[in-house]
């Protein structure tokens, strides 16, 4: 299986050869040249598999240049019970009816991110082995709350990597903050960036792209790699769960093979939702993909109307992890929807890059209009959604309430009652003010004690990872202007 930029598809890697390098050095995201195809067979076979089994099954279908025995080791590795709270990994949760939930933020940092990023790392391990590597990988992450910290975990002291995560300062919350400057780990350095997500990420983007900061680099022992969605080796492991779960969904006799599910993702960088529209590109039979967003809903008048204008004001929302005008992967499916047109989507970044918008034509638009559904949900739906689910005994994040919010949305515009899985991204304990506040609480003032009003509050347990942050000292106070970057990973790495 070779891999190809979404700006040169005349570019050929390896996976692991991708992998490595993260990002293309032309700006495009590598995507696979074909998508493998899962039969009937293979999902029914899939149903009798472990979560890790099944993990190792599906990346084995991309990843050609990895053994079975690599990849078998590598999902025991990523999924062991020392680091998940559950064997299922990401369960579904009944949520009445034909509504499905599932979760999965059961990993060591209490959000979706680690579904990815306990495999990532080891992916690349093996890459820079595999290619012969001799450099060490600096991994550059920009984070809006919850990739920072699951990256971090991740690559703590993996050898030959040395990770530098950016956040927005002002832009996550008390404890996804405390989460990331309290990391443990030799090789990690956590700097917070003056102004929002997009840039920060734009200045990861800047770094990746600068000729002589990758020169430099190279002359002390170092190149860049992305731990971020735009590496192939993050969106893979998420493929997975969108298969688990139509599994996990015959198994309970909710549905039979070749029943379509709707599925819908609460997004920011369009990686999750992607990962869900190449499931269903391998075969798995997804229906409708809802693309739920917040008050920043540049994707859901993308989906409606075909234009994508990031031009349009920035909120800051009780949901931050989608605080997003700049949906990276979204470039991933326009290659796709255009049939794999790698100067039309290069002018599509041009145009965004320049001014801030680009139109699709409209077989594209009517194809996205087609699969996706775009809908998004304010801060007063946020709560009330929150609220409403909890008195019906179930207590969840912001992020999943707003994919729930915008399911109703769905239905009731559609009509559609069909069986639907709304993804849970996150524990409620990392958003404990708001939570608290949706269920009708006054939040105490020290971040770290509301967790354990929370638990006290609702009986529902804390992780434990997030109950043993009190106490932490941070260990890392940095903050730069976001033009200035790239001095910041310079001294990281002397």
């Amino acid at each position: 299986m070779k891999y190809l930029s979404t700006r040169d598809k005349s570019l050929r890697l390896t996976a692991a050869e991708a992998i490595k390098m993260g990002l293309s050095r032309d700006g495009g995201l590598f995507t696979p040249v074909e998508f493998p195809a899962l039969s009937e067979q293979e999902i029914r076979a899939l149903c009798q598999k472990t979560y890790q089994e099944r993990a190792a099954y599906v990346m084995g279908k991309f990843l050609d240049d990895f053994s079975a025995e690599e990849l078998s080791a590598f999902a025991g590795a990523a999924y062991s019970a020392d680091k998940f709270d559950t064997p299922a990994v990401a369960p579904l949760r009944q949520a009445g009816g034909q509504t499905w939930c599932l979760e999965l933020w059961h990993g060591p940092t209490s959000a979706f991110k680690d579904m990815a990023l306990q495999m990532l790392p080891q992916l690349l391990s093996a890459s820079l082995r595999k290619t012969g590597e001799d450099k060490t990988a600096c991994i550059l992450v920009a984070t809006s709350g919850d990739t920072g910290k699951a990256a971090m975990e991740g690559f703590a002291d993996v050898p030959q990597t040395k990770i530098m995560v950016f956040y927005p300062r002002d832009g996550v919350s008390e404890i996804q903050k405390l989460q990331m400057v309290t990391q443990r780990g030799d090789n990690v350095g956590v700097c917070a960036v003056v102004g929002n997500f997009d840039d920060a990420q734009n200045g990861v983007k800047r770094i990746f792209s600068d000729t002589a900061i990758r020169e430099e680099l190279a002359g002390r022992g170092y190149f860049l790699s992305s731990a971020n969605s735009i590496n192939w080796g993050r969106i893979l492991p998420q493929v997975v769960y969108y298969v688990s779960a139509y599994c996990d969904l015959m198994n309970a006799g909710a549905i039979a093979y070749g029943d379509k599910v709707n599925y819908c993702v609460p997004t920011g960088n369009f990686g999750n939702i992607l990962a869900c529209y190449y499931a269903k590109k391998m075969g798995t039979p997804v229906g409708k993909l809802i693309c739920a967003s917040n008050r920043n809903d540049v994707l859901t008048d993308f989906i409606r109307t075909g234009v994508y204008d990031r031009n349009r004001t920035f909120h800051t929302t009780m949901s931050p992890s989608m605080d997003i005008l700049i949906s990276s992967n979204l470039e991933r499916l326009l290659f796709d929807l255009s049939g794999g047109d790698d100067a039309l989507v290069r002018g599509y970044m041009e145009q965004l890059a320049k001014t801030g918008r680009y139109e699709i034509d409209a077989g594209m638009k009517a194809k996205l209009q087609e699969l996706f559904y775009g809908g998004f949900c304010d801060e007063t739906g946020t709560t009330d959604t929150i609220a409403a689910l909890y008195a019906d005994h179930y207590l969840i994040d912001t992020h999943t309430a707003v994919a729930a919010n915008v399911l109703q949305q769905y239905r009731t515009e559609t009509g559609d009652e069909g069986i639907a899985v709304f993804a849970s991204t996150a524990s409620p304990y990392k958003f404990c003010d708001s939570v608290l506040e949706a269920i009708g609480e006054t939040p105490v003032s020290d971040s770290v004690e509301r967790i354990a009003q929370l638990e006290q509050v609702t009986g529902v347990k804390a992780p434990r990872r997030l109950a043993e942050l009190k106490g932490k000292q941070a260990r890392f106070d940095g903050v730069t202007e976001k033009e200035k970057m790239e001095d910041v990973v310079l001294n990281f790495l002397r």
